[in-house]
């Protein structure tokens, strides 16, 4: 997901018939420009999440679900499943999932012939993966009948279960049919209860993707030339963070453009003046970097420079106001404020989204800075600070950083960008 906009430019790019881009000839030829080249890898810095650490999240799972009154919880595929059980299994039309009663063992629903893989991957979690219980299903059989039995087995054949938030509807609607007398209802406060505040180990991996990210963004700047188009760019942005020992990139929107929070797919070349807004990351064991940067290759304009100076003062107003205790909401109206005040309102007409999102496993997570959201801020929960000002024919200016709270306050992961001519403080 960090890199989504990058795969729609790419396809479209692509299905037009495009040239393989200058940077990626160059890297088959083993021409890399020199401040890539000079990249080290960061990969031994990645400490895996160790099974202990799952365990703890277990036992928080089901004190939250004991609060919530919720006799089991259903994790099939995507990130809440790894979080908890370290599996990795992507969604699809044949039903697994990890499932977790208040009380008792987990128990697991796979295809039969997907029980190796399986029991592979538990023992990679928590559980012993020889000794966990799996519950196969054949092709032609119902895995939610599977499931229904599970539970009952385990004396819930009524009472409340929670499905996880990104769960297909088809799943909840045929446990539904399978075993009526449940009453199905969101995870989320189990799921998010747990995700969204941060352990030590989980802070000291967003960190690090934070700083590969940045690195990799420096050294593509300075790598920078005219003539490029934005996928050459992206390709420079790739090869860094490959450099560094991990897989990641960059949507990268050029000149008017970037007056488009999330893009086009148009083609877009660099020249002397112009300016570019990168938007991307990577991920470190799992957990993600989100980071934009806007700069301009030569001299910017005086306009550019004036919205950038009130960007980066949004930014610094957003992290000021992140405090414990104080309502998510009040995060971004510090930041609305600034860029309204400053002649660029009212409201979304300029900065038309909200100033950030939580960020873990997932590029976007619980819980989110935006107006309405009254949930007060709690040390170790973790956003994009991103406010942004985009000039529909002009230009767009967003600074973007990985912030989290701490016990007196809140800290950005990267240093903030001091101006469009020398982003990275260089």
């Amino acid at each position: 997901m960090f890199n989504r906009r990058h795969f729609l430019q790419l396809g479209a790019v692509t299905a037009a018939g495009s040239l393989i881009p200058e940077t990626l000839e160059a890297r088959s030829k083993g021409e890399i420009p020199a401040p890539i080249a000079a990249l080290k890898s960061m990969r031994d810095q990645a400490k895996p999440i160790t099974r202990d650490e799952r365990r703890s999240r277990l036992e928080k799972a089901r004190r939250l679900m004991a609060e919530n009154k919720m006799d089991a919880l259903v994790l099939p595929g995507g990130t809440s499943l790894v979080y908890f059980s370290a599996i990795e299994w992507w969604l699809s039309e044949r039903f697994f999932a990890m499932v977790l009663p208040v009380k008792g063992e987990a128990f697991y629903v796979s295809p039969a012939f997907e029980e190796g893989r399986a029991r592979e991957q538990i023992g990679n979690g928590p559980l012993d993966g020889q000794k966990a219980e799996v519950r196969t299903w054949q092709e032609h059989e119902n895995p939610h009948e599977k499931l229904a039995e599970g539970l009952k087995d385990r004396g819930i054949a009524y009472g409340r279960v929670g499905i996880e938030e990104t769960t297909y509807f088809v799943y909840a609607d045929r446990l539904s049919q399978a075993a009526p007398a449940l009453k199905l209802t969101s995870g989320t406060p189990v799921t998010a209860g747990c995700r969204m505040l941060k352990e030590t180990h989980e802070l000291e991996l967003m960190r690090l993707a934070s700083k590969v990210t940045w690195h990799a963004y420096k050294a593509a700047f300075e790598s920078l030339k005219e003539g490029m188009t934005q996928d050459d760019f992206e390709g420079l942005v790739s090869m860094a963070h490959q450099r560094l020992g991990f897989r990641g990139g960059a949507g990268v929107q050029v000149g008017e453009y970037s007056a488009l929070p999330h893009g086009s797919i148009a083609p877009q070349v660099v020249k002397e003046g112009s300016i570019l807004l990168i938007d991307g990351g990577c991920k470190v064991e799992g957990y993600c970097s989100d980071i934009s940067r806007t700069f301009v290759l030569g001299k910017p304009t005086d306009k550019m420079k004036k919205v950038f100076a009130i960007e980066h003062r949004a930014q610094s107003a957003a992290l000021a106001a992140a405090k414990p205790g104080v309502p998510c909401e009040s995060v971004d109206a510090a930041a609305r404020k600034v860029i309204a005040d400053a002649g660029y309102g009212p409201d979304y007409k300029y900065f038309t989204h909200r100033v950030g999102h939580g960020m873990g496993l997932d590029v976007h997570e619980w819980p989110y800075l935006v107006r309405g959201n009254r949930l007060p801020l709690r040390p170790g929960m973790t956003f994009s600070d991103e406010p942004g000002i985009y000039i529909r024919g002009e230009f767009g200016v967003r600074l973007e950083d990985d912030m989290v709270i701490t016990e007196t306050g809140a800290e950005l992961m990267t240093p903030q960008s001091p101006s469009l001519e020398d982003p990275f403080g260089t």
